[in-house]
């Protein structure tokens, strides 16, 4: 396979996993007490500061990869300040042609500190994004997948106009599931981006694959 081209999900799931239900009260009704990592408060205060010397509105792209969703996103709304991180370092440094909005900035660190820290400094974007994160997409692993995961209600609690896509109807079916047991509601809809903003969204749209979106006021 060509590195223009890409395999739909393949999973031993055929609907939403049987187990999702209770891992997600279990999450809810207790704490993620894990250590932050020092790496983590330093990227996470370094954000903070970056935030409250702008005055203003931001975004969160999370799971960014390369950023090409923070520049498309940083261009979209040039009045807000948007915040790629991922948390591998060799993608985020990948280089791109041409100069990055100065409204935008990327950062590497860990999402499973950095949604508790800023839940706990009141740090709440405008807007969220996930696009496109790793579907886990094995039964086995549903507690790797952001609704089966610790860190879910901090997610839930830093709040914004929320928006996730992939290219698994499944993996969309059970976050929005998770929110309804959250108490909250979300769309979930198919979409034909005129411009797609993420390279794995480039590559699932030519090579047909449908695309999915939800949405939700966190």
């Amino acid at each position: 396979m060509s590195e223009n081209t890409s395999r739909s999900v393949d999973s031993n799931q055929s609907g939403i996993h049987e187990r999702l239900a209770d891992i997600v009260m279990k999450h809810l009704s207790s704490s993620f007490k894990r250590p932050f990592a020092d790496h983590s408060c330093r990227v996470f205060d370094k954000i903070y500061a970056a935030v409250r010397d702008r005055d203003g509105p931001f975004i969160l792209d999370a799971c960014c990869g390369v950023g090409d969703s923070t520049r498309h996103l940083a261009k979209e709304f040039p009045d807000h300040l948007v915040i790629g991180l991922d948390k591998s370092l060799h993608r985020l440094s990948r280089q791109r042609s041409g100069t990055d909005p100065e409204n935008m900035m990327l950062a590497r660190t860990d999402l499973n500190d950095f949604y508790r820290l800023a839940v706990e400094a009141d740090l709440k974007p405008a807007r969220h994004y996930i696009l496109y994160p790793n579907p886990w997409p094995k039964a086995a692993h549903l507690k790797r997948r952001w609704h089966g995961a610790p860190v879910f209600p901090s997610i839930i609690n830093v709040g914004g106009c929320f928006e996730l896509r992939s290219n698994w109807d499944i993996y969309l079916l059970e976050f929005q599931a998770a929110l309804k047991l959250a108490g909250k509601t979300s769309e979930l809809c198919l979409i034909m981006p005129e411009k797609p903003i993420t390279p794995f969204e480039v590559k699932y749209q030519s090579d047909g694959q449908p695309l999915w979106q939800l949405t939700a006021e966190l």
